[in-house]
């Protein structure tokens, strides 16, 4: 029987170290993926969320053009595409619909939709597509989709999400690893 797959784009199926190399270029900085320990950029880069908007109109159809995949993620979704219908939720805002989906088209990402709801907050999202189960690498967004929509969530562990997570939630380090655990879903024998 097909499930329904929720998947957020940045940081999940995207590297989460894709922005990186922009805030080292963009604020004179060295850091690393390590050196992100909470997933609000502010405080790391000491500039207000004005300056960060800012920021972002000007780099986020670069960064968004130019992301690398994640590991292993290509060949995985590839292995579901013709058996879970594959629904992309992003917080990505919507006047980056095109290049979003170029970018899917050029790297050869399968999706059935992808929609860009430009907030963080996607509950009715998740709720309107009736997602089965959701990837994710924002912690808070992890729980509250597991515990508001009842559904398991894998959350791809960085840096940046290292708080507790509820039963429902379950933390990979990677799509191999995320790929197994839905097997064993699937089958009804996941832990």
């Amino acid at each position: 029987m097909s499930k329904k797959f929720g998947i957020d784009i940045d940081g999940t199926l995207t590297c989460p170290s894709t922005f990186v190399p922009y805030i080292n270029e963009s604020f004179n900085m060295s850091i690393t993926l390590d050196d992100m320990k909470e997933y609000n950029l502010l405080p790391l880069l000491g500039i207000s969320e004005q300056q960060f908007w800012n920021w972002m109109d000007e780099k986020e159809p670069i960064i968004y053009r130019n992301s690398p995949l994640a590991e292993h993620a290509k060949s995985v979704i590839n292995d579901w595409k013709d058996t879970h219908e594959l629904i992309y939720i992003s917080a990505r805002r919507n006047h980056l619909f095109d290049i979003t989906k170029d970018w899917f088209n050029e790297n050869l990402v399968h999706y059935h939709d992808i929609e860009l709801i430009g907030t963080h907050n996607k509950l009715a999202a998740v709720k309107k597509h009736g997602v089965d189960l959701f990837f994710e690498d924002k912690h808070d967004n992890a729980c509250d989709i597991s515990e508001e929509c009842d559904i398991p969530v894998i959350l791809f562990n960085t840096p940046y999400n290292q708080e507790p997570i509820p039963k429902n939630v379950v933390r990979v380090n990677n799509w191999l690893e995320a790929r197994d655990w839905v097997n064993y879903w699937y089958k009804g024998e996941a832990r």
